[in-house]
């Protein structure tokens, strides 16, 4: 067999790391073993780093159509590269939202040849939607019971479930905003406390009961803020997606519209109990909920600024330093970050195994840097965590193509839609 490309060094591969090399061809992991013969280009990383799978973030809003002063595809698939994500699932409420064929259609051709990464993307379930129709075209459907970014609110229990066994007959997972809308208040608000007042942790209880009836099904439940919503999504046999701002920040300590996000943050025993949840290791998978909007946006009264946190390119980096620091196993990362999204929308990348998608991510672990807002790519310039530590990776693959080499750019815009 003829191979493109041979990597050599210590590999992520059935939850340890061990010397492997790694034989590519067409983009594909084609063999892998202590020793793997031919290559025309072999490359030996040396005992200083290590060989991930790429990341896999499920759940970005890179604004592309309608919004991209905020974030455009090619800004936020950027980010996405440099924070070790080789691949990543985009949200539909842009302007138009993808709610049909038609948009869907549209939303594909504006953002086609734009991306760094690959990519799916997700359909909005709306009132008598055609999802077998949509399913070919998508990564997953998303299901907006609370009110947030975009028009796309569907909180009425019938109409749910006139779609729910279509969802299902596709085998396509259904990500899900989990906060009833009925419990959601408008009034005035100041600070992030305010925000939490008006959206409470009761609204996240009451959507995530409402799901009961369909335990079993292919659903996530998505940003989940406390311990007792990932004990009530997995017992329904849900996957559970956690962001790091719920499980960092809160609002007596975090009080301005740069932490402002739906669902909200929430109190300090909250995110401590939420944190304590992820080290026991009981939910699914990261997902960042990247949501960028212009300084000048977040900047306003806080009444009047929109909710979202940047994440794409900030998180993983984040991650692999808590694994520097042995506050989680690298097993733990690699299946959060990259195993278990993958599984979930059943894509063939997060592992490091023959015939997946040759997508990874070195990293040298002694590599700890402190987080630059002005060296990060995303459109938003700014970040919650701006001055954090981090280890960001030295070099990222995606399909067989260096896109990230020494921490610099290096690719082209290769992305692809995994869906066609």
């Amino acid at each position: 067999m003829d191979i493109d490309l041979v990597l050599e060094g210590r590999t992520f591969i059935n939850g340890e790391l061990s010397y492997a090399e790694i034989g590519i061809k067409d983009g594909k992991i084609v063999t892998l073993g202590k020793m793997v013969r031919g290559g025309e280009e072999r490359i030996d990383i040396g005992t200083s780093k290590i060989i991930l799978p790429g990341f896999m973030d499920p759940h970005v809003h890179f604004r592309d159509p309608g919004m991209t002063q905020k974030e455009d595809f090619g800004t936020g698939t950027m980010a996405a590269v440099h924070g070790g994500v080789t691949c990543v699932l985009d949200m539909p409420n842009t302007k138009p939202p993808a709610v049909n064929v038609q948009s869907v259609l549209d939303k594909k051709s504006i953002i086609k040849k734009k991306a760094y990464t690959d990519y799916g993307l997700f359909a909005a379930v709306t009132p008598g939607c055609h999802v077998g129709l949509l399913a070919p075209m998508v990564a997953g459907f998303k299901l907006f019971m609370g009110s947030t970014t975009g028009q796309i609110l569907l909180n009425d229990d019938d109409e749910i479930a006139s779609v729910m066994k279509d969802i299902n007959i596709t085998g396509k997972r259904l990500s899900v905003h989990a906060e009833d809308d009925n419990m959601i208040s408008g009034e005035s608000e100041s600070c992030c406390r305010d925000h939490l007042r008006n959206r409470p942790v009761e609204a996240e209880y009451s959507a995530i009961r409402r799901l009961a009836h369909y335990k079993g099904m292919k659903i996530n439940i998505c940003h989940n803020t406390n311990p007792e919503s990932i004990r009530m999504a997995s017992e329904l046999g849900f996957t559970t997606e956690v962001t790091l701002h719920h499980m960092f920040f809160d609002v007596d300590r975090n009080t301005t519209a740069e932490y402002k996000v739906n669902p909200p943050i929430r109190d300090k025993a909250t995110k401590d109990k939420l944190f304590q949840t992820f080290l026991d290791n009981k939910i699914t998978m990261f997902g960042t909920d990247h949501a960028p909007h212009t300084l000048s946006e977040k900047s306003q009264d806080f009444d009047s600024a929109p909710g979202g946190i940047p994440g794409v390119e900030t998180s993983m980096p984040i991650v692999m330093n808590m694994v520097r620091t042995n506050i989680i196993p690298m097993e733990q990362a690699v299946r959060m970050g990259a195993e278990a999204p993958a599984s979930a929308f059943n894509v063939k990348k997060g592992k490091i195994a023959v015939g997946y998608d040759a997508d990874l991510a070195l990293f040298d672990m002694r590599s700890v840097s402190t987080i630059d807002v002005k060296k990060l790519h995303s459109k938003a310039g700014y970040s919650p965590y701006a001055g954090w530590e981090a280890v960001f990776p030295d070099t990222v693959i995606i399909r067989g193509q260096i896109q990230v080499q020494d921490g610099e750019f290096c690719g082209e815009r290769i992305g692809e839609d995994i869906c066609g």
